[in-house]
């Protein structure tokens, strides 16, 4: 019987800690257990530590996870919780994705402050943003806008826009919920012409493969249709080599037993942009996803890949 707290792994955030409660909640509520026998521990990783940079820039995703996973194979977690869309396609050997939350909202919150909508953002209006793949989507729908590297937490985007240096930026709606911030979006993006990041909105679980006891604790709390679906897009981004250095989009809805899937590929300035789509079973989700990404990869040549390389 489990006498110590489990160790809950998570970055210090308002929004990762909002996440890490909520997978402490679920866990309590589907094992009825009391919350002293579920500890927060809080790492701070390099992404939070360097803010003025994007993060193609200095070295992509794993740079959110990596002193959790490290701490997570040295045994002094027990599992950590994090955004889907943070994680790299490539996991450290020995861990993996055990279990995923229900899905949030996946789509894009624009947050206006001269404009409620992107489109009607005044003549060369400049955008904050340090997503490759919102920065394209943005070029491609306004060529005009001017888009810069625009990073750090949720509020200290928000205040930046309010003391004018942005005329508008973009954060995921998910992350708004989650902290509580509904009320903030001036425009909610429709994914077909401005779709999500791939597993943007879901939070994931990661643990150690073969630590049965950990995850048999996990399975009670995983929500299938959303591991479904982060499955097959997170294959799709895997086939492209997806990383921070690539505007890619993609975007699955798994439904009973049958899953779709849409993704899109850009230039990072918008002019160019190839999209797929596919539906079959939602068991095969990850085959899927990965015939997805061979599939737009032939449709838009090799040279469109040539700078990501």
């Amino acid at each position: 019987m489990q006498t110590k707290p489990f160790r809950i792994g998570t970055r210090g955030s308002p929004l990762a800690l909002a996440q890490a409660h909520e997978t402490r909640d679920r866990l309590m509520a589907a094992h009825g257990l009391p919350s002293e026998m579920f500890e927060i521990v809080v790492l701070s990783t390099m992404g939070d530590r360097i803010t003025d940079r994007s993060l193609s820039e200095i070295g992509g995703k794993g740079l959110f996870t990596q002193e959790l996973e490290d701490m997570l194979l040295s045994g002094g977690l027990d599992f950590a919780v994090h955004s889907s869309k943070d994680m790299p396609t490539k996991l450290p050997n020995g861990l993996f994705l055990s279990a995923y939350l229900p899905r949030e909202d996946a789509r894009d919150a624009f947050v206006g402050r001269t404009a409620a909508k992107l489109m009607d953002l005044p003549q060369g209006a400049t955008i904050g943003s340090s997503s490759l793949r919102r920065q394209a989507l943005i070029k491609r729908l306004r060529p005009d806008i001017n888009v810069i590297t625009y990073r750090g937490l949720v509020d200290t985007r928000l205040r930046k826009l309010a003391e004018g240096q942005v005329d508008a930026t973009l954060l995921a709606f998910a992350g708004l919920k989650r902290l509580g911030k509904d009320n903030v979006p001036t425009e909610l993006l429709d994914p077909e012409t401005f779709p999500p990041a791939p597993a943007q909105g879901a939070i994931c679980i990661e643990s150690r493969i073969g630590d049965d006891r950990i995850n048999g604790l996990l399975e009670a709390v995983n929500d299938a249709r959303t591991h479904e679906a982060v499955t097959c897009e997170r294959a799709f981004l895997a086939t492209l080599d997806g990383s921070c250095r690539t505007p890619i989009a993609g975007y699955a809805v798994s439904d009973g037993d049958t899953i779709r899937f849409s993704g899109m590929v850009l230039t990072p300035d918008g002019s160019q942009h190839f999209r797929v789509s596919t539906e079959g079973n939602a068991s095969d989700a990850e085959r899927l996803g990965a015939k997805a990404g061979d599939d737009i990869r032939i449709d838009a040549g090799p040279d469109f890949f040539s700078s990501w390389t």
